[in-house]
């Protein structure tokens, strides 16, 4: 018997939750194609109660692309295509990234000419304060803008940087500060307080002010959706629609995901 997936909105600007699947188990083409769909629909997906294995994890990340390794180094593991998130640390060295301060808004990878497409990200431990996950609607932003606006900002680019130099490419990576998503045509806002350096082009005063501003405009209630985690929760997101951003959590309180990713396959238009 083929499950349904059944999809129901998260009531806010994006976000959707989907039930009667077992993503531990092979799913029928037809079931994919809708999955397919509900994303280009909502951008984030959230999966309750789905503990998969490395294996399930990157076997359902390839129905959406080929899972990569991250650029990141991370210790010896068995499934190359697994980073691990936390700020768990055992003899005295860490077992993932990003530790358990707020990480702010920002598309994953998009610091390289080819950035991440799509990302999913498993919980297996969380802590009891903080660590949310929030999601800009990107798109929304960008329509919410005048139509002057629009266009202003579509003539612009923007370089992007990582703030630790090593996991920069060679060379300067500047993408357009207005992309279209290649499926559904649609434009957003491509910036992000996190990864992006500046504007290309304009001095640092005036590169500044006009982030500040698109930051200020993005960051709002209409266009922001929180994800509280439990336990078993798989979510996965759109990067090109979308940016995100991990709250901080109690250092002391333990916080463990396995996240896997797409990038590389496109570039940024």
């Amino acid at each position: 018997m083929t499950l349904q997936p059944h999809v129901e909105s998260c009531g806010g600007p994006l976000g959707a939750r989907v039930s009667g699947l077992d993503l531990s188990q092979s799913l029928a083409g037809e079931t994919v194609t809708e999955l397919r769909q509900a994303l280009l629909d909502f951008c984030v997906l959230v999966f309750p109660d789905q503990p998969l294995s490395d294996k399930d994890q990157v076997r359902f990340t390839n129905y959406f692309g080929a899972a990569r390794a991250h650029v990141r180094k991370q210790r010896d593991r068995q499934v190359q295509e697994i980073f691990i998130i936390s700020n768990v640390k055992e003899n005295g060295e860490p077992i993932g990234a990003l530790g358990s301060e707020t990480v702010d808004f920002h598309s994953d990878l998009s610091y390289l000419s080819h950035p991440g497409t799509i990302s999913l990200l498993q919980a297996l431990e969380i802590p009891l304060q903080g660590g949310q996950t929030q999601f800009c609607d990107c798109r929304a932003a960008y329509d919410a803008l005048d139509p002057d606006r629009r266009q202003y900002l579509s003539t612009l680019r923007a370089v992007h940087r990582h703030h630790v130099e090593e996991q920069n490419p060679p060379g300067i990576v500047s993408h357009p500060l207005v992309r279209t998503h290649p499926e559904t045509r649609r434009k957003s806002l491509y910036v992000s307080p996190h990864l992006t350096s500046h504007i290309d082009g304009f001095a640092a005063q005036q590169s500044d002010q006009l982030l500040l501003e698109l930051y200020q405009h993005m960051d709002q209630t209409a266009f922001v959706w929180t994800h509280e985690w439990r336990v078993g929760d798989l979510l996965m997101w759109d990067n090109r629609p979308t940016m995100h951003r991990r709250l901080g959590f109690p250092d002391q309180q333990r916080r463990v995901m396995k996240r896997t990713q797409v990038f590389g396959d496109e570039p940024v238009e």
